[in-house]
């Protein structure tokens, strides 16, 4: 039986680099093509990588906890007769961790009694202000002065407490102030905001997916010139439809986003101009829809891939959609649910969001940004009504198409949504 090098796999289009958690076989197991060997950490999830070929593992050459590039030898399946000392010998020592440099002893940190460390987060404390002194000659309490005087002193800056009245009773009139101003009083101090103790800020380091993102989107945004085209859709009568299919019982539960998702692959197939990515030297049109679905974590932002959503009723679309984000949460991701995507859909809508414009990922051509449904005052035939109402953005490349061609596909996009019964044939 032929060895098999298990190398570190790509998982998505940015990975570079992943990290073993743990072996779910050990040196000396027989294993089969198709077997789970290990979980690998990505930028963006943990996905289990398999064997692709079956025989006995040999060797471990990455341990668990160690991050490797992506193609990096981290083991070898073959038979107990097989010779693999050749291979072991090619591939490359684990790094060893740097010495550190002799230095003098650091200071030793004090924190605050009951204070949790925290060494990945750098906080900056402002320093507190000391109390602002009184000037000599300044009189305390209440300052008598007539209307006008206050009025004067506050456009020309005098402080009336730096005055002396020569009004009845010692009180401040307009000349006072006059003479004053020309004499040059020190004007009044300004009012500075009370002090806020504690931190300041603090820096908290960039999560893998966060790191990924920040990586990405200059080389997303920066050399892909988009263009954007909106429409707004009437979507009463998916409203309704959508309130009696979730009133049926034993079927799942439909969400606006299914009604979307369905009706983006159905266009995407009558214009697969859309469905398309730049390649340098030509377009590529896809001939399938496998459309992304943004999926908001608290550390970041992933995209899984809902794969040939043409051939999906809209009830398979909603059940492995809500799959798809509940893998995504949880990290659980399979492989083909990384990348691939040719056309991908970004909803804000459950946010109260009523339009936005999202970023293309390469190598796609294209993304659609879709807001909330809102109650908003509509003109009918029969007058003034209220309607649905929901937004939707396409953001397009313009290496790959025009804006006639995008409009054209909003057009057709906007039709199945506001007929939605032919999202159930």
């Amino acid at each position: 039986m032929a060895i098999t090098k298990v190398v570190m796999p790509k998982l998505s289009e940015a990975m570079e680099s992943g990290k073993i958690i743990k072996w779910l076989k050990k040196e000396g197991d027989r294993v089969q093509a198709g077997d789970i060997l290990a979980e690998v950490e990505t930028d963006k999830a943990d996905v289990e990588m398999e064997a692709f070929g079956g025989g006995v593992l040999r060797k471990i050459l990455a341990q668990a906890g160690e991050k490797t590039p992506v193609g990096a030898l981290i083991g070898v399946i073959a038979e107990p007769s097989d010779d693999i000392s050749a291979l072991l010998a090619g591939a490359p020592a684990p790094a060893a961790a740097p010495a550190a440099a002799p230095g003098p002893p650091a200071a030793p940190v004090v924190a605050p009694i009951g204070a949790a460390p925290s060494p990945a987060v750098r906080t900056v404390t402002r320093p507190e202000p000391a109390p602002a002194a009184v000037p000599a000659g300044v009189t305390a309490g209440r300052v008598k002065a007539s209307p006008l005087a206050k009025k004067i002193a506050a456009q020309s800056g005098v402080d009336l407490r730096l005055l002396q009245g020569t009004g009845p009773g010692g009180r401040i009139i307009r000349r006072d102030v006059e003479q004053a101003s020309t004499r040059g009083v020190a004007a009044m101090p300004a009012a500075t905001a009370p002090a806020v103790a504690g931190p300041e800020y603090e820096d908290r380091p960039l999560s893998p997916i966060r790191a990924t993102i920040a990586k990405r989107m200059p080389l997303s945004k920066a050399p892909v010139p988009h263009f954007y085209v909106t429409s707004e859709v009437a979507m009463d009568r998916a409203w309704e439809l959508r309130e009696e299919l979730n009133a049926l019982e034993d079927q799942p539960k439909i969400s606006i986003n299914d009604f979307v998702v369905r009706a983006t692959a159905l266009t995407l197939m009558k214009h697969p101009e859309i469905n398309a990515s730049f390649q340098g030297d030509a377009v590529r049109v896809w001939r399938r829809a496998h459309i992304g679905i943004a999926v908001a974590l608290e550390d970041g932002l992933i995209t899984p891939v809902l794969r040939d959503c043409q051939a999906k009723s809209l009830a398979q679309i909603a059940v492995e959609a809500r799959a798809l984000a509940e893998r995504t949460r949880a990290r659980k991701l399979r492989a083909t649910e990384l990348s691939g995507a040719t056309f991908s859909i970004s909803n804000l809508g459950m946010f109260d969001v009523a339009e936005f414009s999202a970023i293309i990922n390469p190598p796609e051509g294209a993304i659609l940004a879709v807001g909330s449904v809102r109650r908003v005052p509509v003109v009918e035939d029969a007058g003034l009504g209220v309607g649905r109402r929901m937004m939707l953005t396409l953001s397009c490349d313009h290496r790959v198409m025009d804006g006639a061609m995008g409009a054209r596909f909003l057009q057709d996009l906007k039709r199945l949504l506001e007929a939605p019964l032919r999202l159930l044939v």
